[in-house]
């Protein structure tokens, strides 16, 4: 196994297309896709993964590891573009060094899909 793509279900396909690609660094990549698909294939760089509104109610709430050589670069991006931190989370109002050896900070989205960004600390 060399890959993996997640599916993260969502409420909304033309908000979460937006969210992904306009605050965070998605891009569409399937030529097909358009905000009526069902599924739609998202990507950067060597990350990939799909968003859909037709699964199972139990997929909401995923969560997916994203390592990045600068988490401090990358969440001053997404905030200048307009990500909003989540009240009572100090992870997701900045990054933070944890205890196991990595600097994080979270993203959720609306649907309660969560990125976490993380770089290995020295």
């Amino acid at each position: 196994m060399n890959n993996f793509i997640p599916l993260f279900k969502v409420r909304d396909m033309r908000a979460a297309i937006k969210f992904y690609t306009e605050v965070l660094d998605f891009r569409m990549t399937w030529p097909d896709d358009t905000a009526d698909s069902p599924v739609v294939d998202l990507g950067h760089e060597n990350m990939e993964f799909q968003i859909t509104t037709h699964e199972s109610e139990r997929l909401f709430g995923s969560v997916v590891y994203v390592y990045v050589s600068d988490v401090d670069f990358l969440f001053a991006k997404f905030v200048n573009r307009g990500l909003k931190g989540k009240a009572g989370s100090p992870v997701h109002q900045g990054p933070v060094d944890q205890t196991w050896g990595r600097r994080e900070f979270y993203v959720t989205d609306a649907d309660g899909n969560t990125l976490r960004y993380c770089q290995h600390l020295a």
